[in-house]
């Protein structure tokens, strides 16, 4: 299809929305770890064969998954325009003026985040995603990402995740102290050497590119920068030995030979890894924004502290109605309960129905949102970089 075909379908799309567009769900196997099975789906599709187990949902992705084995599109969110089948980033591609304003196109690519939820039956193992000065080695972005724990879903077994290590490890200059780990490749001992803090339904946590971490069990919805590296530090996870091809994954070649494992070393932020305040520091409670608070509903910044990315929770009440008003485009994820947003009709778990985005157009004026059901309307809205300048920033602790 051209191009110029794609951009005219995009924006008549968005003509006929007024300047909003349903987006399908983007489901992504994993073959390291089993599912958690709390994604809202058939249990009869988690299991995926070689792929592994359906564990994650990207949302208003334009970022495809780095799996080894998967279909082409793998990650990537379809427009869901009746009769045609398109990407969302093929529209930005097209048409990325039209979605994203014609200031915002100017200086930004795309729009340079990515939202998942990831539902795993075990922890994630010991790894870091690379720093931007050693993703570009592999023409990669970095991935800077903040967590949130939902109230009303299972926390799973394991619902602590580790983060950093011990600081004197740093304070005493002992990184190499985690080479054995590495080269060994043969456990979980690795985490003798970190910290574990509970998932606690209802917050969350900002963790920069190059932290160490081994993110718990609960279900957790996730915003991100768009990009898919990462280097495992831990051999053993789950009861099985993953593959070591996973700690040089994202490793140039030539790096690996002349290196070895301590070039994995040299990709960990040991600042951020080794602060003492570490929780003080990065852990992130919704934050109420009394400046939008309504009869109807209220919004909280549950993604801040940084301009990389931002999101919000919205809460509508039953039969409530609120008015949003944002500085940019962004996409939303329905989580509970059914309304009317923007003129749509939307549904918490009722794929399909469950995500839109909304361009800069229609993000710029009020846009309203109604609660047509008996429970709270559950509204997740996820920004990228440089959209809200104004986002909070946690005061630094201890320094």
């Amino acid at each position: 299809m051209a191009a110029s075909t794609k951009h005219n379908i995009v924006e008549n799309a968005l003509d006929r929305g007024n300047g909003i567009l349903r987006l399908e769900p983007a489901w992504v196997a994993r073959d390291f770890l089993p599912p958690g099975r709390r994604l809202g789906l058939p249990e009869a599709a988690y299991e995926v064969g070689e792929r592994g187990w359906i564990s994650e949902r990207w949302i208003g992705s334009t970022t495809k998954a780095d799996n080894r084995v998967g279909p082409p599109d793998e990650g990537l969110s379809h427009l869901g325009i009746e009769g045609e089948r398109m990407t969302l980033k093929e529209a930005i591609e097209v048409a990325g003026a039209a979605v994203m304003g014609q200031a915002y196109a100017k200086t930004h690519k795309g729009l340079g985040r990515l939202a998942k939820i990831y539902d795993f039956g075990a922890r994630i193992p010991f790894h870091i995603h690379q720093m931007e000065k050693d993703a570009r080695l592999v023409g990669a972005n970095s991935k800077e990402e903040a967590y949130y724990f939902p109230e009303d879903v299972d926390l799973g077994p394991h619902p602590e995740t580790f983060f950093g290590v011990h600081p004197y490890i740093v304070e005493q200059g002992k990184q190499d102290i985690l080479l054995k780990y590495l080269v060994e490749w043969k456990d979980d001992l690795i985490l003798q050497h970190s910290r574990a803090y509970l998932n606690v339904r209802g917050e969350g946590f900002h963790l920069p590119s190059g932290v160490l971490h081994a993110p718990g069990t609960a279900l957790t919805i996730e915003l991100q920068e768009d990009s898919d590296v990462f280097a495992m530090l831990q051999a053993l996870n789950a009861g099985k030995i993953i593959s070591k091809d996973l700690l040089f994954k994202d490793v140039r070649p030539e790096d690996r030979a002349a290196r070895g494992e301590k070039v994995i070393l040299d990709q960990i932020d040991w600042k951020i890894s080794g602060d003492p305040y570490f929780y003080e520091n990065r852990h992130s409670p919704p934050v109420p924004i009394t400046e939008t608070r309504q009869p109807g509903g209220e919004e909280s910044w549950i993604y801040y502290n940084t301009t990389k990315f931002s999101g919000k929770r919205l809460v509508v009440k039953p039969g409530g109605q609120f008015r949003c008003v944002e500085k940019g485009v962004y996409n939303i994820l329905v989580w509970r309960g059914v309304g009317i947003f923007g003129g749509y009709d939307v549904e918490g778990l009722n794929f399909g129905h469950d995500e839109l985005l909304i361009s800069h157009a229609a993000a710029t004026r009020p846009i309203l949102v109604e609660n047509t059901g008996g429970a709270d309307l559950i509204i997740f809205k996820f920004f990228g970089p440089d959209i809200n300048l104004d986002v909070p920033m946690i005061p630094p602790y201890g320094r």
